[in-house]
């Protein structure tokens, strides 16, 4: 029996003490009662446990070693928990005032909120909790951040010949990455939520498990629209023979089995269906909202022709696809799964950068994804550098409402320049990656990392 390592044991001792630290700044939440404190301290522990679950098969030694970043990603989110933001005050707080008014689950019939069915549902089942809404909100987050994390390690296992370090390393990573702790533990989005599922599903394509793959795609669409950034990927998947085209079929029936709760609790489906109609038409009276995007070359204050703009905008984005398909079309037979990865993050960088109405979190899913791709090629470490930066920043100007870095240029002020400029860098980057990829390789292998 192989002895364990003095270094994991002071890393697992370690990250132990991080995990029972946190129970410090839980206790001095200024909402609720000592006892709901503590339940939400609890329910913060079973996620970190949950994380220790999913990396059981590492052996104790890797285990005990992963115990150090995972206790220190949850004392930090232990310590956002706190942070009250105006979505929350102005939107969510609302919206679990109406459902906990109105019955809780049997309100959902009624117009509440703007986020579809799958979201309603949980926050119904949280308004009969004695737990403040703003730490179950944030909770339910940072258990999908665990979920996240397992699809990235899931992803890498595909790609690296021996997978457990590269694997663990894109797990911790993700906990750890700047734009998705802010995301769900402060801020209390639910960005974690359809971008660990499309992890999740982009694993199951990769691994022939094409049925799974498209449901969970039409579950993280039923979470979220921002799904759409990435569904043409799996158009790539069926051109590279990954999964059948009746595997697709599974995409809206998962979509359509998460709106049957509703239609049951007498919501119409004119209502269901209408929600992601009502989210694209928001956005009207301003091209980008805080994003980096193309929209940001655009001097500040530049008076234009809002619809014509927004137009050309979209069509850009539906030509990007296009072009990114009929390429692969081109060259189906030399598609690895690199190749397919590297077209994923072409979207996910590509569409909201093009698309008008883009928001500071849009960039979530390029966030990971870069991350993953780092951990199967290392090489590939620029394109997530640079991701990061300008979501993170984009983050930063919501929570300081100041911009990062003002540049003036011939005499006009540009407020997000530099960060748009990063994503259009690593959009370029990722499509001369693709190239050279598809160029140089034949018959559908996948390229295996070296890492050990």
């Amino acid at each position: 029996m192989r002895s364990i390592s003095p270094r994991s044991l002071i890393c697992g001792g370690a990250g132990l003490a991080l995990l029972g630290l946190s129970l410090i700044p839980v206790l001095n939440l200024g909402l609720g009662t000592t006892s709901a404190r503590i339940w939400v301290y609890l329910l913060l522990l079973i996620s970190a446990l949950l994380a220790l679950f999913l990396l059981r098969a590492q052996g104790k030694d890797r285990l005990l070693t992963a115990l150090l970043p995972i206790g220190l990603a949850f004392l930090i989110r232990s310590m956002m928990l706190s942070y009250v933001s105006d979505d929350y005050t102005i939107f969510l707080s609302q919206w679990m005032e109406a459902l906990r008014t109105n019955g809780g689950f049997a309100a959902i019939k009624l117009p509440i909120g703007n986020y579809n069915v799958p979201y309603l549902y949980f926050l119904a089942a949280i308004s009969y909790l004695p737990i403040p809404d703003l730490y179950l909100i944030k909770l339910f987050s940072i258990f999908f951040d665990v979920v996240l994390a397992w699809g990235g390690a899931r992803l890498v296992r595909h790609f690296a010949s021996n997978a457990a370090i590269p694997s663990l390393a894109c797990f911790c990573a993700l906990l750890l990455l700047p734009t998705v702790m802010l995301n769900g533990a402060y801020w209390g989005q639910c960005d974690s939520l359809y971008s660990g599922l499309v992890l999740h599903a982009m694993a199951c394509a990769l691994n022939r498990r094409g049925g799974t793959s498209a449901a969970l795609l039409g579950l993280a669409f039923s979470f979220k629209l921002q799904t759409v950034f990435i569904i043409p990927l799996w158009a790539a998947f069926w051109l590279a023979g990954r999964i059948k085209f009746r595997h697709l079929l599974l995409f809206p029936a998962a979509y359509a089995l998460t709106c049957v709760p509703a239609l049951l609790l007498g919501k119409p489906l004119a209502d269901i269906l209408s929600v992601y109609v009502g989210q694209t038409q928001e956005g009207a009276g301003s091209l980008n909202y805080n994003s980096a995007s193309v929209y940001s070359f655009l001097p500040y204050g530049a008076q234009v022709d809002e619809r014509s703009y927004a137009l050309a905008g979209i069509i850009a984005a539906f030509l990007l696809v296009l072009v990114l398909l009929a390429v692969l079309l081109r060259f189906r037979k030399r598609i690895s799964d690199t190749a397919l990865l590297t077209a994923g993050i072409i979207l996910a960088t590509g569409v909201p950068f093009l698309l008008p109405y883009m928001h500071d979190r849009y960039f979530f899913l390029a966030d990971v994804l870069t991350v993953a791709a780092v951990c199967i090629l290392p090489e590939r470490l620029p394109a997530a550098v640079m991701v990061q930066l300008a979501s993170l920043s984009a983050y930063l100007v919501y929570f300081r409402q100041r911009y990062t870095l003002v540049l003036t240029l011939g005499g006009k002020t540009y407020t997000m320049l530099l960060e748009s400029l990063l994503i259009l860098a690593t959009l370029v980057y990722a499509a001369c990656l693709l190239w050279l990829d598809l160029r140089q390789t034949g018959g559908g292998k996948k390229r295996r990392s070296s890492v050990s």
